[in-house]
């Protein structure tokens, strides 16, 4: 069975994060124009292209949009050896049927080749028949019941299909999930293969029927009865039942996927599509930042100049007092030598004249350096 989710941090509600492969050798151009035309139309409050962000021939893009007319979204998409990265998070909790965000990057067009999964290649706005090799069909279910950035879904066809049930899940479910659900369809035959490949997870196919696989670590509240569904109608009909178990599923808290954290930082860390009053903001706690380095710095330079001071008073002290004599009974009960003063401010200089670093401070979109120490 699939561990609990006690290894990674749980995802924010706000958050919607998806991860694809896009073969094209033209994907950052891709983005690029559908950036401009959600722009023009207004779809889209901004884009950015930030420079020198992207790492290792990659690219990084920003945009910021409103949902609900007043829920404002801001993701980063980040694109490099073919596998892009999209961290979104809106200022409540996220609502599936809200756009997805990847449409506000890709082109929604079925036939854009963007929209592949990472590692395995499959789609994901579209059906994927399981491999006929059982060697080949285990390796991909073991990693399906792995997966944590998409949810995989397994619909057993009882008899083949016509073309009314072919009709991919992806368009029916919530425009949110559209790009974060992977359909696999096992052909009559394939039913003992299945759920011998998925036994390991829990997990089993009814015949006719489909099932949600957990991930690992599965989420809280999952069960592999609650999310398998006894009968799927591939008859062009609705499959209700199914949706609503890929909703529910989708909904339940989840920790991140593995490599997120570093999307999510990115995306509330190094932002860079600011609006004006973003930016007075940010200058402000720039301003704070600042002034608390200094006044760290000058309570610093006091410090050493006091212990500076005494050191000097010890010294003199010391220069001026006679050499050592015999010690004279009762001499231990009389106070510390010059020699003996000396020494120990010079003990205090050497503990009170290092100054503290001030923390570092990190704002949306920048790291200042460090004010130069004087």
């Amino acid at each position: 069975m699939p561990s609990s989710p006690t290894d990674r941090p749980s995802a924010a509600p706000t958050l919607w994060l998806a991860r694809g492969h896009c073969p094209a050798a033209d994907a950052p151009e891709t983005v690029r124009r559908t950036l401009r035309a959600l722009t023009e139309r207004e779809i889209i409050d901004g884009h950015l292209e930030p420079s020198g962000t992207g790492t290792d021939g990659g690219h990084v893009f920003e945009a910021r949009w409103r949902v609900a007319g007043e829920v404002t979204v801001r993701a980063r998409l980040s694109l490099g050896g073919g596998t892009w990265t999209l961290a979104a998070e809106a200022e409540r909790a996220w609502d599936p049927r809200w756009p997805s965000p990847a449409t506000m990057f890709w082109p929604a067009d079925a036939a854009a080749d963007w929209d592949r999964e990472t590692g395995t290649g499959l789609r994901l706005r579209d059906i994927n028949p399981l491999p006929y090799d059982e060697k080949d069909l285990r390796r991909l279910l073991k990693g399906a019941a792995r997966a944590t950035w998409t949810v995989h879904v397994v619909v057993h066809e009882a008899m083949t299909p016509d073309e009314r049930g072919r009709r991919p899940l992806a368009a029916l479910l919530p425009p949110g999930l559209a790009h974060r659900v992977v359909e696999h369809r096992a052909a009559p035959q394939q039913l003992r293969a299945v759920n011998w490949a998925l036994r390991d997870s829990g997990v089993e196919v009814p015949r006719g029927g489909a099932a949600v696989l957990p991930g690992d670590p599965a989420p809280d509240g999952w069960s592999a009865p609650e999310f398998a569904v006894r009968t799927v109608f591939l008859d062009g009909s609705e499959p209700t039942e199914l949706l609503d178990a890929v909703t529910r599923f989708a909904a339940l808290p989840r920790p991140l996927p593995e490599g997120a954290d570093a999307a999510v930082t990115a995306l509330r860390e190094d932002w860079h599509l600011l609006t004006l009053e973003e930016e007075l903001d940010r200058q402000r706690r720039l301003v704070a930042m600042y002034a608390e380095a200094l006044e760290a710095m000058t309570r610093s330079r006091d410090l050493y100049r006091e212990a500076a001071e005494r050191a000097h008073e010890a010294l003199a002290a010391y220069r001026d007092s006679p050499p050592p004599g015999p010690e004279k009974p009762g001499a231990a009960s009389r106070g510390p030598s010059p020699f003996q003063q000396l020494t120990r401010t010079l003990e205090r200089l050497k503990g009170s004249s290092r100054p503290q670093r001030p923390a570092r401070h990190t704002d949306a979109g920048l790291s200042p350096e460090q004010p130069e120490e004087r």
